[in-house]
């Protein structure tokens, strides 16, 4: 009879069992952060308070792994009216675009709370054109030590709770302000990070519009939002995109099918199997959550979705082909490399997720009375060969690729007479490449 439990949906029961509570310990640790910038405002009105945390906190409650939370602590700075100085590609890895420097122009109105010590660093340069520059290093310092003077007064006010917050990590110097936040049972680890709010053209993401597998309109309203400028070392900022792949994963949310339910089973198999509990390092929910961001745009049809574990395999095979090829494309930037830099070892990731998605059965069992026996492999030796076709030709990034994949996984089960002729073909294409992998 044990054998008899529908495994997949079980799973994903237990990990919805978890949610609430978990969006609860998140809705606590938040506010404790939120009094405390709030604190930060009042004494400084150049840092605002972004109570629009929704998006945070649907994703906190989505997936099962403890990663910090990132909270942008916005500044009260008209960014248009601001100097852009492009001074080179960004760091390997980072997903991101060329950094900056913020200058401050020399007829600068309105500007005045900007031009001083705590925040801004002079010209040398009598020939430019702005004044200065606002330096994120700085803001940083200044930052922190307003959460620690907004914290001994929480503290003393008795308006926050003792033993709420561990602040050992604001010493180190890192590009974010790191707070342990006690909630329950369960302390979250949140990075405040201090932003400026930008117009920015992603000429990746205005092509996106043309990219199928997201609700009508969402990518067009999404273009239009600002993006973020982070600091990316001591005196340069950056652009991150990140709310905007968050807003991207919200749009995906909204259709009918198991999108997010497939992250986050995946995130779950990453945190307690991939990962040991989050003893070993590994994947993260970013990198997850672009894999799925890339598999909508491949497999846009609602069918591709409608069943709970045909659409945990259209992430794997995209996964797979990442890891085989050590090349995970940033969604809005896909000629940078998330995987680049990052020091995992992506050959015994490699090995984890393939095991996985050849026997899955293993890592679905949460309780003892789900063992059994398990069905034998999915697929054989010789899967990582054609997983590795992308590396040399980038045209077998397409749909009817991966629907191959998944056929090899014996998960492939849509009826479109064209994706069956266009996966016949670039079969066809693969096997006569020759080798085991066909």
């Amino acid at each position: 009879m044990a054998a008899q439990v529908p495994l997949w949906p079980h799973y994903l029961q237990a990990i919805r069992s978890r949610a609430a509570p978990r969006a609860q310990d998140f809705q606590r640790a938040e506010d404790v952060l939120l009094a405390l910038l709030e604190r930060v405002h009042a004494r400084d009105p150049r840092f605002l308070v972004d109570y629009s945390r929704d998006l945070e906190a649907a994703q906190f409650a989505l997936r099962s792994s403890d990663d910090p939370v990132d909270v942008e602590v916005p500044l009260r700075v008209d960014a248009g009216a601001l100097l852009s100085e492009e001074l080179g590609a960004a760091e390997p890895g980072d997903g991101g675009p060329a950094s900056c420097r913020l200058g401050v122009p020399r007829e600068a109105a309105g500007l005045g709370q900007w031009l001083t010590d705590d925040v801004f660093t002079a010209s040398s340069d009598g020939s430019a054109k702005g004044c200065g520059h606002i330096v994120p290093g700085k803001v940083l310092r200044l930052l922190r030590d307003l959460l620690v003077a907004a914290i001994m007064h929480c503290k003393l006010h008795g308006l926050i709770a003792p033993g709420a917050l561990n602040t050992d990590s604001l010493r180190e110097e890192e590009l974010h302000l790191s707070l342990l936040v006690s909630s329950g049972w369960r302390a979250i680890r949140f990075h405040v990070v201090p932003v400026v709010r930008w117009k920015h053209r992603l000429p990746a993401l205005e092509g996106a519009q043309r990219v199928p597998g997201f609700p009508e309109g969402s990518l067009e309203r999404i273009i239009s939002q600002e993006v973020a400028l982070v600091p990316a070392s001591a005196q340069l900022w950056r652009v991150s995109t990140d709310y905007l792949l968050s807003r991207l994963l919200s749009a995906l949310g909204s259709l009918p099918g198991h999108r997010l339910d497939s992250l986050s089973v995946l995130d779950r198999v990453n945190w307690e199997s991939w990962r040991n509990g989050g003893q070993s390092p590994g994947l993260t929910f970013g990198h997850l959550k672009t894999v799925l961001l890339w598999a909508s745009a491949l497999f846009p049809a609602p069918e591709d979705w409608a069943e709970l574990q045909g659409a945990v395999y259209r992430l794997l095979v995209v996964l797979l082909c990442c890891l085989a090829t050590q090349n995970l494309p940033h969604f809005l930037h896909p000629e940078r490399n998330l995987l680049q830099g990052s020091g995992l070892d992506l050959g015994a990731l490699y090995r984890r997720v393939e095991r996985f998605a050849s026997q899955p059965e293993a890592s679905l069992r949460i309780h003892a009375t789900h063992l059994g026996r398990s069905p034998p492999p999915r697929v054989g030796h010789g899967i990582k060969a054609l997983l590795q076709l992308p590396a040399s030709d980038p045209a077998y990034w397409a749909t009817a690729y991966f629907d191959v994949l998944l056929d090899k996984f014996q998960v492939f089960h849509i009826q479109d007479q064209d994706r069956l002729a266009a996966m016949q073909r670039i079969f066809r294409k693969t096997k006569a490449l020759g080798g085991e992998a066909s």
